[in-house]
């Protein structure tokens, strides 16, 4: 009798230590996710929760944003994120449980934080799973995970590709300007912290063609992305930092330029005394989504403006289109391109135009960034429903334009405009005119006359963009 117990127990314990590893063999999916969990699925998940930011843009990016039923309140981009239903990791689980996902996506900082939050919903038999790529080097199989789980490892690997190849270009490009503009990366305002170098903003910085003054600076802590320096390193270098970088959003939520540049001493910086303190939103250098690509090229445009914005390609007599036309004003004007803060932005009401919403160009389209960036600013108008980016630009367009840029004092002395009457702002007309902005043809300004590339150039170079 003992030796049938003896016999049934060992049976019992193999069948336990073989049945994780028979079910992973049977499994459509399987991995051990960055908590260390095993992850098996039958099939892709349908039913989505993401509780990280970073994992809803990135299942937009690779076309499974329709599965999801749920988002943290992060979650700003795409726009069309704002539209899914709110959870936290902070709340009552059983919210989650009712609204019976198949799939929760969480990162090792939501299993630490809200354990118990974690334990209900695998409890519920909820597939829990957790990712999290802390360097650059992760990032393509964090990619890869999530693929899977959505059953979309194809376009996965082509927008790998295309990632990393426009990163190579900007890598390449940037790596031949000389000399090379010496930065510090600010990530909290807290202490005055900075990035470790291997980390995604630390990449980043390199990837733009900076040269990192706190390179080398130790993390606070094992594995942290965060490192210490504080404001005597900093004004210990005060004459070596080109270009001051801080980042905004949940880590570094305050400051701007002016809060920057009066804190004591840092009157002595070069790159506050030269105004080059550039803010970017935290989203596209520390968050590991494609818009990584993104945030890499704002930084390049901040450290080598003059190469990274250069409008030679625009000096052409083809006719502009309105995606030309933001373009060019995005570059002469060396905007930083416009992001949505936090959720509270959608929460809004905006006039004239919210994120996003064009009837006729959404975030996929490659000019999608400086076509809202210009928009937001106020710079190019439109009707208010379609932008209509491959439109043609008339006089009257870059009028409205650059008088919304430029400065013109009121003159005494009126020129005689002859077709004044055909224009839809006379008095923006009569100012550029006065002001020899904008020459009159045959007496004529022309308002419905379309432009070229060049003409928009030309017109910004007047006014000193």
């Amino acid at each position: 009798m003992k030796r049938s117990i003896s016999l049934l127990i060992c049976f019992a314990l193999i069948f336990a230590l073989a049945a994780p590893h028979a079910l992973a063999a049977q499994s459509a999916i399987s991995f051990v996710d960055d908590d260390g969990r095993q992850v098996n699925l039958a099939a892709p998940a349908s039913r989505i929760i993401s509780l990280y930011s970073a994992h809803t843009e990135n299942l937009y990016f690779l076309g499974a944003g329709d599965r999801l039923i749920g988002a943290h309140s992060t979650s700003t981009f795409p726009p069309e994120a704002a539209e899914i239903p709110r959870f936290d990791y902070q709340g009552d689980p059983e919210r989650v449980i009712a609204a019976n996902p198949d799939l929760v996506l969480i990162r090792p900082f939501i299993a630490k934080k809200a354990p118990d939050f974690v334990a209900a919903l695998e409890k519920a038999g909820i597939a829990v799973v957790s990712l999290y790529p802390e360097k650059l080097s992760q990032f393509d199989d964090y990619i890869r995970k999530l693929a899977l789980l959505t059953g979309t490892s194809d376009h996965a690997e082509a927008l790998l590709q295309d990632f990393h190849t426009r990163l190579d270009a900007i890598k390449t490009q940037t790596a031949a300007f000389e000399p090379k503009t010496r930065v510090f990366f600010e990530s909290t305002e807290t202490e005055l912290r900075t990035v470790t170098e291997d980390s995604m903003a630390g990449m980043a910085l390199q990837l733009a063609g900076g040269e990192n003054v706190a390179a080398g600076a130790s993390a606070v802590s094992e594995g942290s992305s965060i490192a210490a320096f504080g404001a005597e390193k900093i004004l210990e270098h005060a004459e070596d930092i080109d270009v001051y970088v801080s980042q905004r959003g949940a880590m570094n939520a305050g400051g701007d330029e002016h809060s920057i540049s009066i804190r004591p001493g840092f009157s002595a910086v070069k790159a506050v005394r030269d105004g080059r303190i550039c803010l970017i939103n935290e989203k596209l250098v520390s968050s590991p989504s494609f818009r990584y690509l993104a945030g890499v090229t704002e930084l390049a445009r901040h450290f080598y403006p003059a190469q990274m914005d250069s409008l030679t390609a625009y000096e052409t007599d083809a006719p502009a289109t309105r995606r030309d036309f933001a373009n060019i004003v995005f570059r002469a004007r060396h905007m930083s391109t416009f992001v949505p803060s936090s959720s509270k932005y959608y929460e809004t009401a905006h006039t004239g135009h919210t994120y996003g919403l064009f009837g006729d160009l959404t975030w996929r389209d490659p000019d999608f960034d400086t076509v809202e960036t210009c928009v937001q600013a106020g710079f190019i108008g439109y009707n208010g429903e379609r932008y209509n980016p491959d439109g043609p630009v008339t006089r009257e367009d870059l009028a409205k334009t650059v008088f919304v840029i430029g400065d013109f004092p009121a003159k005494d002395q009126h020129l005689e405009i002859l077709d004044l009457d055909q224009c839809a702002n006379p008095r923006i007309a009569q100012v550029l005119a006065d002001g020899g902005v904008f020459e009159l043809e045959d007496g004529k300004f022309e308002p419905a006359r379309a432009v070229t590339c060049r003409e928009i150039v030309q017109a910004l170079e007047r006014i000193g963009s």
